[in-house]
């Protein structure tokens, strides 16, 4: 299981792709249709026509990473079909990835801590 940490950027592609592209493929949607730097260690994830598979994509520092996931039995729960991005936080990926509902998932809103006394 791929687990970013809190830092990572992790974007969602809400309009269905052509899964026959491959890294350099998804590379190149990341760049033209999503405006962003697909070398840059943001996670970027993809969805299929299918709602039960996805695809991602990341620079690990070394190479271009690309992880296929299809659930069996389910869905995933994706955001509505529009042009355009999302960037969830790693708790919601971490639900999407593992076929949960994301969309329940809220991050914690603590205050930073106030001085010692």
């Amino acid at each position: 299981m791929i687990a970013p940490s809190h830092t990572v950027r992790i974007f969602v592609a809400s309009d269905p792709v052509d899964f026959r592209k491959g890294h350099d493929g998804l590379a190149a949607l990341v760049q033209s249709h999503l405006r962003q730097k697909p070398f840059d260690g943001s996670v970027y994830v993809f969805r299929a026509k299918r709602a039960d598979r996805l695809k991602l994509i990341y620079w690990d520092g070394s190479g271009l990473v690309m992880a296929y996931k299809r659930l069996e039995d389910n869905s995933f729960k994706w955001p509505a079909i529009k042009n355009g991005v999302m960037r969830l936080e790693p708790a919601q990926f971490e639900a999407l990835f593992a076929g949960l509902d994301w969309r329940r998932v809220r991050p914690l809103e603590v205050a930073a801590p106030s001085a010692a006394e």
